[in-house]
């Protein structure tokens, strides 16, 4: 999965392992949500159920969150930048929401109340403590985030475009997309379709 965020704070960590403060989940959090990714798709695709109807109806939430994270991975600058344009404009984590929304339409193609269990879970888990931990990092880095943070909500969208100074003059850059490589989102939820299909036509047999 493309990195998520701005930046990527991840501070050494010099504490003894049995000594965990509360604080070091977060960076836990970070680390492993990529490999847990790959262990939830295994999970998926043996608890998913999927029908034509309700794939097409997954397809109608997941789309337009690949629209938002490509949209988004063509204006960040990860730790040279605080982005708010394009569709940092209208919410501060676009990547996030985009990745929601096709956790949402990928838990209706599958057609499980498990799955969706699951990816309730592992949003409060794994992501709010990242984004909150990216966000003070964000706070430390960037004098004007406090006044954006203050304008833009943190996920769902406001519904008029945030102004700020001339950062919001920035169009989308093709090179910014191809440096995030935010088309393995793209390939990923191909590949994911495919697998649920093929799935769909086993179960009909």
């Amino acid at each position: 999965m493309a990195e998520e965020s701005h930046s990527k704070p991840d501070p050494p960590n010099d504490r003894p392992r049995n000594d965990l403060p509360r604080n070091d989940w977060p960076k836990i959090a970070r680390r492993i949500r990529v490999p847990l990714g790959f262990a939830f798709a295994v999970l998926y695709l043996w608890l998913a159920h999927p029908t034509w109807a309700f794939i097409g109806l997954g397809a109608v939430v997941a789309v337009p969150g690949l629209l938002i994270r490509a949209l988004a991975s063509g204006h960040v600058r990860k730790n040279e930048a605080l982005a708010t344009s394009g569709p940092y404009a209208y919410t501060r984590n676009p990547l996030y929401l985009g990745s929601l929304l096709m956790g949402v339409g990928f838990a209706i193609a599958a057609r499980s109340w498990w799955i969706g269990l699951a990816l309730i879970v592992m949003f409060f888990a794994i992501y709010l403590p990242v984004i909150r931990s990216e966000e003070e990092f964000l706070r430390e880095k960037f004098a004007d985030f406090e006044e954006y943070a203050r304008n833009v909500p943190k996920m769902f969208p406001r519904l008029t475009p945030y102004v700020h100074g001339d950062a919001n003059s920035g169009g989308f850059s093709v090179a910014l997309y191809r440096k995030h490589r935010e088309y393995n989102a793209l390939l990923g939820a191909l590949l994911m379709l495919a697998a649920l299909i093929a799935k769909m036509e086993l179960l009909t047999r």
